[in-house]
């Protein structure tokens, strides 16, 4: 996918701090998906996150991941 195509679909998608749930404790998908990119980084998160946290941390190790 190019990057103009990557830029595009993040801008139409909600940020996480303005979703109705993002409140709410991670899911296990994200918590397993955030330790595995977490691990893979080197880095230790914390395991009581919010959805809209994790999705958050989840973004930015995939970023600094390169993926």
């Amino acid at each position: 996918m190019a990057d103009t195509d990557i830029q595009q679909q993040r801008s139409l998608e909600k940020d996480p701090s303005d979703w109705v749930t993002g409140d709410e404790p991670a899911t296990g998908a994200q918590d397993s998906y955030l330790h595995t990119l977490a691990r893979q980084a080197g880095e230790e998160v914390p395991d009581d996150l919010t959805k809209a946290e994790a999705s958050e941390k989840i973004d930015e190790l995939r970023q600094e991941l390169d993926r």
